[in-house]
């Protein structure tokens, strides 16, 4: 329908964008879905179609560019942000509906998540209590500094499994959201849901031993630059200020390196493994779910497949009759 496109839809896009940025989606998120839903639009232009009432036949003819310029999983996330923006066009009354509704995209292969042994994070805790015994060794430079950061990376990990938290959560808690006498920490997860998250003792532990003497050893070396409206996050750096998310990231990457722990793990494998250890250990699926804050309990259901998997593979290492061959020729 020639003409029909001439509406801009750079509006909507922006609209979109803006609402996505109110449910507090991070930068990534925004840069991504503004690339996927851009190129979408900049393409139903080029057609002369009116992005409101595409015809199947032009979503088809788009499914099939995606498919054929990249991996499933890169078609997926394009798609998911297609589909959204549909959605809040709907909502906001500027289209119909969502004509991707009746569309049939390719299914990914179920990938189940990485998890860890519970005797490969003590490995992880046993690295950090090497560098602890390092910072004090003779000759050793700044040896405050050395065992500040050890206990510090200590206390990350352990919060990290204890809570089962991502690694922005992480990163955005703030002394006001410990409480250490309940065992608990305050965090806003995706869309800025708060949600409580546990501390066992060792965590607790942890913590105390951080923020005794640990936190006050770092953040006496904050520079003149570091905003006192900054001063309350929990974790501080080498140079007193709060460590984010990729000063975060390149620490337990490095851990994990050298604990010797298999490629591809990473921090979220933390709270992979707090959510499948706890169904190992007989926990309600839905006492999961609103540890991890999910708000689909289908999102939660994939560690009971983990478990499943796991379980599957104690049966078939210790079993004695789990391997063995079944007999032919028997009468």
């Amino acid at each position: 329908m020639p003409g029909s496109a001439s509406l801009p839809a750079s509006g909507p896009l922006d609209g979109f964008l803006l609402s996505l940025r109110a449910k507090d989606a991070s930068e990534h998120t925004l840069r991504s879905y503004a690339t996927a839903v851009g190129t979408y639009l900049d393409w139903l232009a080029e057609r002369g179609v009116d992005w409101r009432t595409p015809a199947r036949a032009d979503l088809r003819a788009y499914l099939a560019r995606l498919v054929g310029s990249g991996a499933r999983s890169s078609v997926s996330q394009r798609l998911a942000a297609i589909r959204s923006f549909h959605r809040y066009a709907a909502r906001a009354g500027i289209a119909a509906g969502d004509p991707w509704g009746s569309i049939a995209a390719p299914r990914l292969p179920r990938r189940l998540p990485r998890v860890l042994e519970v005797d490969q994070i003590e490995r992880l805790l046993e690295v950090i209590d090497a560098d602890e015994a390092a910072a004090t060794s003779p000759g050793r430079r700044d040896p405050a500094l050395g065992v500040a950061l050890a206990v510090r990376d200590r206390a990350i990990v352990e919060v990290a499994y204890a809570a089962g938290l991502r690694i922005s959560e992480l990163a955005a808690a703030e002394l006001s959201s410990i409480d250490l006498r309940r065992g608990e920490i305050r965090v806003l997860g995706k869309g800025r849901k708060e949600r409580i998250g546990l501390l066992g003792r060792p965590a607790i532990a942890s913590l105390e031993a951080y923020l005794e003497t640990a936190r006050s050893e770092l953040e006496a070396r904050r520079g003149p630059g570091v905003a006192q409206r900054q001063s309350d996050a929990i974790f501080l750096n080498h140079e007193g200020a709060p460590i984010g998310v990729r000063g975060l990231r390149y620490r337990i990457d490095r851990l994990c390196r050298r604990a010797g722990l298999p490629e591809g793990v990473s921090p979220h494998t933390l709270r992979h493994s707090f959510a499948t250890h706890l169904l190992d250990g007989g926990a309600d699926l839905r006492v999961v779910q609103e540890l991890l804050g999910h708000e689909s309990l289908a999102t939660t259901q994939v560690y009971t497949h983990v478990s499943a998997a796991r379980l599957r593979a104690a049966y078939s290492s210790a079993h004695p009759r789990a391997r063995r061959q079944p007999e032919t020729g028997r009468a």
